[in-house]
């Protein structure tokens, strides 16, 4: 089985990349500029006794997504990705009232188009194959929305809707389709962020792992959650339901 996770050199991304390795998947390890992370990756992956290769694209150009997985088809013939984790992803925040056209186009090309790009190039092998599971990482701000990240909880609210509407197309298949909603997960993305004093709106007083993403990815890629599909599953401590 093939996996191919995007922005899996870091964070949620790696953790979810070394829980499939650990489920027996080779694991594609997408990555935009950071190699030395990605390969870093690699090697933990290969001192778990798993298999992984690396495949640089950035997921908000049409252009390197297309080539890179054409490529990669051309050199595997015989495989099909079977799993596809829409992991990558950007903010730029900012209140709207001051927001430039850059910060709103950045994000949106990069979280959204990007959930396109990607899922659109290997969609036909999957329902050809008449197997698969695509598993999109969106966000309690894609739900309930959050203030200055209008932009970011437009895009993942868009994948949001993504998820149901694929979902239903091709889940005669076998195909699933599912969104994973996290909270306050300790990442880069909320290095900056004043952890003493947020968590204590989370129910469980915790900022939740990146590792505690990754089981659930791990159990929406399994042959187990074949009937759940077209789902937003949260992970978020009890903030938001």
């Amino acid at each position: 089985m093939i996996a191919l996770v995007t922005g899996a050199s870091r964070g949620i991304g790696k953790a979810i990349a070394l829980k499939l390795a650990r489920m027996n998947f080779h694991v594609i390890l997408n990555f935009h500029s950071n190699k030395e992370k990605a390969e870093d990756v690699q090697k933990e992956i290969a001192s778990l006794g798993g298999s992984s290769e690396l495949l640089q694209f950035d997921v908000a150009d049409i252009n390197e997504v297309t080539t890179a997985l054409e490529n990669w088809k051309d050199n595997n013939s015989d495989s099909v990705i079977q799993v596809l984790v829409n992991n990558a992803g950007v903010t730029s925040d900012g209140l709207m009232v001051f927001m430039e056209r850059e910060n709103w186009t950045k994000v949106i090309d990069t979280n959204l188009n990007g959930f396109f790009n990607v899922t659109a190039q290997l969609l036909k092998d999957m329902v050809i194959s008449k197997y698969g599971r695509i598993i999109n990482i969106v966000s309690i701000s894609g739900l309930k929305g959050t203030a200055g990240q209008t932009n970011y909880s437009a895009s993942k609210g868009g994948i949001i809707a993504a998820t149901k509407a694929l979902a239903q197309e091709i889940g005669k298949k076998k195909i699933t389709v599912n969104a994973v909603a996290p909270g306050f997960i300790v990442s880069d993305m909320t290095e900056g962020l004043p952890e003493k004093e947020l968590k204590k709106m989370v129910p469980v007083n915790r900022f939740g792992q990146p590792e505690e993403v990754a089981e659930l990815v791990g159990f929406l890629a399994s042959d187990k959650a074949s009937y759940i599909t077209g789902e937003v599953i949260n992970i978020n401590g009890g903030l938001y339901s």
